[in-house]
């Protein structure tokens, strides 16, 4: 082998050996909570809004995707070994018509909108997490036949709740 085409090759892997440094890596794997924290309290939300039940709901469903996604201990109330704590407020609810029905005038779908203000922090007070302003929607439909009336309302409740619950878990591991 000549000492020009030795150069070139040595070249070529020296530039794919750099690029092999340079991969594609997905946004947010790595998670941001200190290595420390092993316990986290999850007290009931606070409902600041005429919703029924609201702030169960969505405890609940973040106390589940905490204890389904992550390694961490989740306990309902503060103690002294709690490492962290997850404080939820639900600041408002509404419920606004989006199509009516053209034969009786009525509402045929309604958006329901929640708004709600959470943080977590760890047991010295530093802000591990926090926003304000979780602004979470769902659309339902409202049956215009008596005889095959379901009230979707609580189901469509549901869905947001479960919604908010995997989007509050994947942004305080990733740190959003």
């Amino acid at each position: 082998m000549n000492l020009p085409m030795r150069g070139s090759i040595v070249a070529i892997l020296l530039v794919l050996l750099s690029a092999a440094g340079c991969s594609y890596h997905v946004a947010g794997r790595a998670a941001r909570l200190p290595a420390d924290l092993h316990t986290i309290a999850i007290p009931a939300f606070e409902n600041q809004t005429t919703t029924y039940q609201i702030e169960q709901t969505m405890t609940a469903a973040v106390v589940r995707e905490f204890l389904t996604r992550t390694r961490y201990r989740v306990l309902p109330q503060l103690t002294p070994d709690v490492d962290a704590t997850l404080r939820g407020t639900v600041t408002a609810v509404t419920l606004s018509p989006i199509t009516y029905s053209s034969q009786t005038g009525r509402a045929s779908s309604v958006m329901v909108t929640v708004t709600a203000r959470v943080s977590l922090v760890d047991r010295k007070g530093k802000v591990l997490y926090e926003n304000p302003s979780y602004v979470l929607r769902e659309q339902y439909e409202i049956s215009q036949d008596p005889a095959s009336f379901f009230q979707e309302e609580s189901a469509a409740f549901q869905r947001l709740t479960r919604d908010f619950a995997r989007s509050l878990v994947s942004n305080v591991l990733e740190a959003y």
